[in-house]
């Protein structure tokens, strides 16, 4: 059974990249999507509950939340993509290293590995953050250098295990060089581990977005993210629950789509899985 026969019959996995297919649509055609201006102050609507003109009503300034929440999504999806894809470049590179070259390599990337991950990320977050200016490409590029840990230690794994194998050996009598071998003859084969980290590690960018901007300190008013519309529902909670709901349900809905994406992708990949 091939991987795509074996994805089709997950239908958790099938759920998942709906709804990851879904956030693409939303985001490249929020500006058509929007019924309003994401931006645009009515300060005669302010708190409207939700109603046929504001489905998701409106904020404590009148703007549209359904708006605001669309092209939040583009947001998201920029963070989820840029901050992985940075993880992710680290990590296979340090991982082929360690994992190709063993001995004292390795030995000092793991090292450097087991330290990083000695620090609660978030944290470590928080505090790079509070020496920078709290821009979204200083969140991306930040999530991304203290994400790349779990991916160093799955590709060295792979690098490991493929290292010994007979088409390595091969092209090494044939007299191919590290770096042809590297990327060439092993890197593809260390690909399924990678491509199923860099889908989980969306989900974990996207939740530590909005957690920033929740906390005041990722992406800054007035651009719109789902985190930055849950800190106005906090604000106001007691009289305007949808300010805390429709964000919420976003941000847990993204990141279920992606982590059963992701699972998906896994199962599939998995030989011991396949009948």
């Amino acid at each position: 059974m091939n991987f795509w026969e074996t994805f089709y019959r997950n239908k958790l996995a099938l759920t998942g990249s709906g709804i990851v297919l879904l956030l693409f649509f939303v985001s490249v055609f929020a500006p058509l999507i929007a019924p309003y201006d994401p931006g645009q102050i009515d300060l005669k609507n302010v708190l409207l509950p939700p109603s046929l003109d504001h489905w998701f009503g409106t904020d404590q300034l009148g703007r549209d939340v359904l708006s605001r929440m669309i092209w939040g999504a583009r947001i998201s999806l920029k963070v989820g993509f840029v901050a992985t894809g940075v993880a992710i470049i680290i990590g296979t590179l340090l991982g082929a290293v360690a994992g190709y070259y063993g001995g004292w390599l390795d030995a000092g990337i793991m090292r450097f590995v087991d330290i990083m991950l000695c620090f609660p990320t978030f944290f470590l977050i928080l505090a790079v953050i509070a020496f920078l200016e709290p821009s979204i490409w200083n969140i991306m590029i930040i999530i991304g250098l203290t994400g790349w840990m779990g991916v160093t230690r799955l590709v060295r794994a792979d690098f490991i295990s493929l290292r010994e194998r007979d088409f390595v050996k091969a092209a090494k009598v044939i007299g191919a060089g590290d770096l042809r071998i590297i990327f060439i003859h092993i890197l593809p084969n260390a690909m399924a581990s990678i491509l199923v980290a860099a889908t989980l590690g969306i989900a974990g960018a996207i939740l530590t977005e909005s957690a920033l901007s929740f906390l005041g300190i990722g992406v800054q008013p007035p651009t719109p993210s789902w985190g930055n519309i849950l800190t106005a529902g906090k604000d106001n909670i007691d009289i305007a629950w949808w300010l805390s709901l429709y964000p919420g349900l976003a941000i847990l809905i993204t990141v279920v789509g992606y982590n059963l994406l992701g699972e998906g992708i896994r199962d599939s990949l998995d030989p011991r899985l396949k009948k």
